[in-house]
């Protein structure tokens, strides 16, 4: 995903964090933002969803 977002949001990238945990969970924020946020919607993000989020 990090890949993915890298190539998609070349000038925006670095406002874009994502912070892994145990278990497979983790989030994206970008400004402070949560984007997604496997732990609490409890599944994976669907292909794009993410990139489609920060585009907004």
């Amino acid at each position: 995903m990090a890949a993915e977002l890298k190539r998609a949001l070349p000038g925006r990238v670095q406002d874009v964090e994502l912070i892994p945990s145990s278990g497979g969970v983790f989030e994206v924020r970008s400004a402070n933002e949560l984007i997604f946020s496997k732990r609490q919607l409890g599944r994976f993000p669907e292909e794009g969803e993410v990139l489609r989020q920060l585009r907004g």
